[in-house]
């Protein structure tokens, strides 16, 4: 069965870190570009960042450029967010996709198709 796990989430101050973790199983994550998009209750899922199969291209939203890094560790086949300096409005439910390596690198929401269940983050005092 294939499946995206993400994991890392919990319950941080403002001004706290978290790293969540996107992991496969029954399928090689390496042979994928990774997007991490986020949504807040009543709110549309968004796009957060994107990192390229090789991993050397990122993108990054706007309201997380600077505080957020994407990272890749193919032989571990996991793909990290690395959140610093979070803010109450990062408070969502965090989901990482993946887009076949074969097709461009890009990193809209429409362009994944398979997606994890999320992980929670709220960041609150």
């Amino acid at each position: 069965q294939l499946q995206l796990v993400e994991s890392g989430g919990g319950l941080v101050q403002p001004g706290g870190s978290l790293r969540l973790s996107c992991a496969a199983s029954g399928f090689d994550l390496t042979y994928y570009h990774i997007g991490w998009f986020r949504q807040a209750p009543g709110k549309e899922r968004e796009g957060v960042s994107c990192i390229s199969s090789s991993g050397d291209t990122t993108n990054y939203a706007d309201s997380v450029q600077g505080r957020f890094t994407i990272s890749r560790d193919n032989d571990k086949k996991t793909v990290y967010l690395q959140m610093n300096s979070l803010k109450p409005e990062d408070t969502a439910v965090y989901y990482c996709a993946t887009r076949p390596f074969s097709l461009p690198y890009r990193c809209a929401r429409g362009d994944f198709g398979s997606w994890g269940r999320g992980t929670q983050v709220t960041v609150s005092s």
